[in-house]
């Protein structure tokens, strides 16, 4: 479906784009477990019952995130996406494809990269799992809001309710 045709994103759209969201805040802000559990290896201790839950729970989610990245990937070469509001700088709507490709980039690479350092014992993965590539997410997720509400005060564009409301 071409993008000059859609409006609005599709009921499905929103749901995996606001239950990503969820699943990605949650695992950037309750990452302690992974990193104990690794020190705790790393150290040749054996780890509790509870900091190995928690552990797993951070590679579940991820693996739900993997798992979401690759229907949400689907749902937007089937049902498209809106474009650009008219309003928006030239610049604005390069930074936006730009951003937008990064996080899809990213929906893939962070657990890819997570999964090979927890199953795969790759501590480069691992290094760049929790340094870079956590950084660089919480800089888009920021720089996002920011432009979602650039959208809504400054430019007036309807661009929060195509992902709320439809």
């Amino acid at each position: 479906m071409a993008s000059s045709l859609v409006t609005s994103y599709s009921v499905p759209q929103r749901l995996i784009h606001w239950l990503m969201a969820a699943l990605i805040i949650f695992n950037l802000l309750f990452a302690d477990a992974m990193e104990e559990l690794m020190e705790m290896l790393e150290e040749g201790q054996s780890p509790s019952p509870d900091v190995m839950a928690s552990a797993n729970i951070h590679a579940y989610v991820g693996i739900a995130v993997l798992c979401l990245a690759v229907v949400r990937l689907l749902l937007r070469f089937t049902h498209g996406a809106p474009d650009a509001p008219a309003e928006e700088p030239p610049l604005g709507k390069l930074a936006a494809k730009v951003a937008h490709g990064t996080f899809y980039a990213l929906f893939f690479v962070m657990p890819i990269s997570g999964a090979l350092a927890y199953y795969g014992g790759i501590e480069t993965a691992g290094g760049l799992h929790g340094g870079p590539i956590k950084l660089l997410m919480w800089l888009l997720i920021i720089a996002h809001i920011g432009a979602v509400l650039v959208h809504q005060f400054v430019w007036k564009t309807p661009v929060a309710q195509r992902m709320t409301k439809g």
